[in-house]
């Protein structure tokens, strides 16, 4: 049996009245997810928890049904995933966080991305920032475009920080990282300091400097979030006797495959936006299934277009998914004449209405020679609730997939 996750990250959403009460992915012409719902069976699957941080890594570790209560205390956990994508060996007491270069404007938050600074600009300004922060307690990791990765040895993660994309507009005075506890506040106070500091480096910056000349926004901060330290995780083959992989642009995603010991695999070309390589993906995930079980592939568009609230964006991320990937693979996998079992969900719904993730249900298909069809006919989140599948949580997606009969 060959196993295939299509996840379209943040692809759910709320009617919208423009499209006359539909959502994006009741408006978007999308036959391959319809024909996933058509013949399998379908639901409804609550990833975020009530009281959990709405984030991507919470959602997509419940996906492959693991519990980040558990694994990260009650923390999001994402930099600690993101640190395990770049080879970044953390010792137990280190403290991981996200660190995104953002864009501020009239002591607000502007943009969470800097305007998707190009991974070039974005790494000389990460190397000056390590030059400039040598002698602090912490450690500056570049990655790609504005997300990096920040290690303070012997932080403590219980803090609350606010993940820019969430808070765009919102003046930085309502924003400092607060520590949850007394033990937290000399590491609350230096991240707070390092982000007022990095805020002195990068304003006339040279690569802002020629930013601004050119239109785009600067990436004049850095900003920490998604504290954690690293987990103890059982990987998908202990508990389930599959051999996995992760066909992702996403660092997240990379680390979480992982610590849950599936292969990452990366495709030139995929960008983690709207641009990315969507039949090099197809095709990188029909290779690895010649030697793997489970490929679990995470395309990040759709939940960029919800940040931007680009309605006609989101619709095309939708239809490109469905056309250009998840056809492709699906037929790719009939041409071999593997047995299968498919499935296609988002992670969290990121309204376009709102720019931000929310913490609803998602509507999810999985189609298997083991469970019977529904009479469900369209992958939707209203069509869904019809479905054989009726409403699931925790480990119960993961163990249905994986143990469907």
């Amino acid at each position: 049996m060959k196993y295939v996750i299509f996840l379209g990250d943040g692809m759910a959403d709320h009617p919208v009245a423009e499209l006359g009460g539909k959502t994006p992915l009741m408006a978007a012409n999308k036959p391959a997810m319809d024909r996933i719902a058509r013949e399998g069976s379908t639901g409804l699957f609550q990833t975020i928890g009530e009281g959990m941080l709405t984030g991507s890594a919470i959602a997509n570790l419940s996906v492959l049904g693991y519990n980040a209560t558990e694994l990260f205390h009650g923390t999001e956990g994402r930099g600690v995933l993101e640190a395990a994508s770049l080879g970044i060996s953390l010792e137990d007491t280190d403290l991981a966080l996200r660190v995104n270069l953002i864009c501020i404007e009239d002591g607000k938050i502007r943009s969470h991305s800097a305007g998707h600074i190009t991974t070039e600009e974005a790494r000389i300004l990460i190397r000056d920032a390590q030059g400039y922060f040598k002698d602090w307690n912490l450690r500056i990791y570049p990655g790609l475009s504005y997300r990096h990765v920040l290690v303070v040895p012997e932080g403590e993660f219980r803090l609350e920080c606010a993940p820019p994309h969430d808070n765009v507009g919102t003046p930085l005075r309502e924003l400092p990282v607060r520590p949850l506890s007394a033990a937290g506040k000399e590491t609350a106070d230096l991240l707070n300091r390092m982000i007022e500091a990095s805020q002195q480096l990068l304003e006339n910056h040279p690569v802002n400097v020629r930013r601004r000349a050119e239109g785009k926004q600067a990436a004049n901060s850095l900003w920490p979030w998604a504290p954690g330290k690293k987990p103890v995780m059982q990987t998908m083959e202990e508990r389930f006797g599959i051999r996995g992989a992760a066909i992702t642009a996403v660092d997240l995603i990379k680390g979480l495959a992982i610590y849950a010991g599936m292969q990452p695999i990366n495709v030139p070309g995929a960008t983690g936006l709207y641009d990315t390589d969507y039949e090099g993906k197809a095709d990188a995930a029909l290779a690895a299934l010649e030697t793997v079980d489970f490929v679990y592939i995470h395309v990040e568009a759709s939940d960029e277009a919800g940040h931007e609230k680009n309605l006609q964006l989101k619709i095309r991320c939708i239809e490109d998914l469905d056309r250009r990937l998840i056809r492709r693979v699906l037929d790719g996998i009939e041409k071999k004449g593997w047995e299968n079992t498919i499935a296609i969900l988002p992670d969290h719904p990121t309204p376009i209405q709102y720019g931000n993730h929310t913490r609803e249900p998602v509507p999810v298909a999985i189609r298997s020679p083991r469970i019977a069809k529904d009479g469900v006919t369209c992958y939707d989140e209203e069509s869904v609730k019809a479905g054989g599948l009726g409403f699931m949580s925790g480990s119960q997606f993961i163990e249905t997939f994986f143990k469907s009969e």
